[in-house]
């Protein structure tokens, strides 16, 4: 039964205090003032809450009723429950302000947009003081665990703060976060300090190779292990080893401007075939036979050229979801283009049978493709980086994390062997290099050498032995931060869902600090943990001081393709132009590049 059906009219429900003596002096309390205010509440709808408050003349004490503030703030006109739907349904289920101000109005709560953003961030307030309310809660149960690994990254977009969270590996709960403007160790410190003082010395820290990192985690926990995220040391040795040939590959097909000129080419050739319905069916028929059968044979030339191009954006496929320098899109895009270039010579090349003529789309592609094929700089700055590639590849097997043939992007948490056998693999690598002249002739492989000895002493954890009330046991600390990588990627997309917007520079300026605390919410334990005595969320938001809350919320506004589906089995070939090659030597095509074009 919906409240609009109870209550055909706003009800008016009257409060009073639960006592009637001063408990403090035994006086009998006078009334104060009997004041109507509008409550919203998901059980009931709209209401007017006429509460009488009473006083003690003795020493100016007032008291309210505490029936209606449990269910809702005061000088606040919704209730703690709708509260709660609503910081749930922004951040847990990552619906949209307009969907949340619909779902509300189908139970008859009439509510604007900008009411439920402001009701999201009370959830985030409320959620950040039952948090640290509850953290000697917490901290015992880390106890029982034997401590906490503390792993610390941070995210941002564009020009937007960064987001820096602490979370333990070990229960998997975020413990701390701030927005900062950038890593800084000044600006780090306050958030080290804090974490120390509410939670002791984390077990271990995990972090990447962040100088104001490292910094920070000297001064505050000097004595506490510290190792740095191998998938992190890894990236950073990426970066460092042939960034400089990426740039070069980046700005020469910038310069070329082949992206736009293949798309231009894209939208001419979809307007050649789109006519003939049958041309692409029959087309991917054939190719799927190996031979040209069914296909009109003036098509085949548009088609192909079509799929190509295709073929050539779709480079990107291949990557494994490490992001650079693991995978290397513009690179991969370069390559097709060689391949695709060298595809169509051959194919230009065979001068069987002149059974059609009609060759332009081809010769234009090739055409369009040679310029950039032809680069010398561009070529010489990918075989630089192929070669580095290779022994950078080397170093991932060594490590044994993000492998080459890797699918699983940052839930990459390595392979788990014996961090010993590791060890020996990279100390073998080391060597590999460092006995190979051609290598070591290149300053950048030095540098890279260079780099693994700094760190080393920060790579490689052996077990560590805690005390726990049941006995010592040992811990293994993770070889990655990627668990807080997966975390803010959870994030991200959850803001994303929520805004339909892909740059998240402003959802990330007006986000909460304490947003990231959400995630926990998903913990039975922590759960346990805020609730204490209580049974709801609700319930225990009702026991907070309001003041604090409107504090915090102050204290936060200074921080600041048409074919794509029919010609998918063709881009998705790893070696289209070989294949295409054969099909045309099959059917015996005279393609002559010295059509007029």
């Amino acid at each position: 039964m919906s409240p609009q059906s109870l209550f055909p009219r706003k009800p008016t429900i009257r409060f009073y205090p639960e006592v009637e003596i001063c408990p403090l002096c035994g006086a009998k309390l006078k009334v104060h003032k009997t004041q109507p205010t509008t409550v919203v509440t998901l059980d009931i709808g709209a209401f007017t809450a006429k509460e009488t408050r009473l006083y003690c003349h003795c020493h100016d004490a007032v008291y309210s009723s505490s029936e209606l503030r449990a269910l809702a703030p005061e000088r606040g006109t919704f209730g703690f429950d709708i509260i709660v739907h609503v910081g749930r349904a922004l951040f847990v289920r990552s619906l949209g302000v307009q969907e949340v101000v619909d779902e509300l109005r189908q139970r008859n709560i009439s509510i604007s947009k900008s009411e439920v953003a402001f009701l999201g961030k009370k959830f985030i307030a409320y959620l950040a003081h039952a948090h640290r309310e509850a953290r000697e809660d917490i901290r015992r149960g880390m106890r029982k665990r034997g401590g906490y690994i503390l792993h610390v990254d941070g995210t941002c977009e564009g020009s937007s703060p960064n987001l820096f969270c602490g979370l333990d590996e070990l229960s998997n709960l975020v413990l701390d976060s701030v927005k900062i403007p950038s890593e800084k160790r000044e600006l780090l410190l306050p958030f080290f300090k804090r974490i120390k003082a509410q939670y002791g010395t984390p077990v271990a820290l995990v972090h990447d190779m962040g100088g104001g990192i490292l910094a920070a985690v000297e001064e505050v926990f000097p004595d506490a292990p510290d190792f740095i995220c191998h998938f992190h040391f890894l990236r950073d040795i990426g970066k460092d080893l042939f960034g400089k040939e990426y740039k070069i590959i980046l700005g020469r097909l910038k310069k070329h401007g082949i992206r736009t000129a293949l798309r231009k080419r894209l939208r001419a050739l979809e307007k050649k075939i789109e006519d003939d319905s049958r041309a692409l069916p029959d087309f991917v028929s054939d190719f799927d036979m190996g031979a040209f059968e069914t296909s009109s044979l003036s098509q085949v030339p548009a088609i192909s050229a079509y799929a190509l191009i295709q073929w050539i954006f779709d480079a990107p496929s291949d990557a494994a979801g490490y992001g650079f320098p693991f995978d290397n899109p513009h690179l991969a895009f370069f390559q097709r283009i060689k391949a695709a270039h060298g595809g169509l010579k051959r194919i230009m090349d065979i001068r069987l049978r002149d059974n059609f003529r009609d060759n332009k789309p081809l010769c234009r592609l090739w055409y369009l493709l040679d310029k950039v094929a032809g680069d010398k700089k561009l070529a010489g700055a990918a075989a630089s980086m192929e070669e580095k590639i290779r022994v950078f590849d080397e170093l991932r097997q060594a490590l044994r994390i993000a492998l080459p043939d890797g699918k699983d992007g940052i839930n990459d948490d390595g392979i788990n062997d014996d961090i010993t056998t590791i060890e020996s693999a990279v100390k073998a690598f080391r060597q590999r290099v460092m006995s190979d002249d051609r290598l070591t002739a290149n300053t950048d492989f030095l540098g890279m050498i260079a780099q693994i000895d700094k760190y080393w002493h920060l790579l490689f954890a052996d077990p560590i032995t805690v005390q726990t009330p049941t006995g010592p046991i040992e811990i293994i600390p993770q070889r990655t931060n990627n668990i807080l990588e997966r975390f803010f990627r959870d994030l991200k997309q959850g803001c994303r869902k929520k805004t339909g917007a892909s740059n998240l520079t402003k959802m990330l300026t007006s986000l909460l600090a304490d947003t990231p605390l959400i995630a926990n919410l998903k913990s039975e334990q922590y759960l346990n943990a805020i609730l204490g005595n209580c049974k709801s969320l609700e319930q225990r938001f009702s026991q907070i001081d309001t003041a604090l809350v409107r504090e915090y919320l102050a204290s936060q506004k200074s921080q600041p393709q048409k074919f794509a589906a029919k010609i998918t089995p063709l881009i998705k070939q790893k070696n289209l132009p070989d294949a295409l090659l054969q099909m045309f030597k099959q059917a015996k095509i005279w393609v002559n590049p010295d059509t007029p074009m």
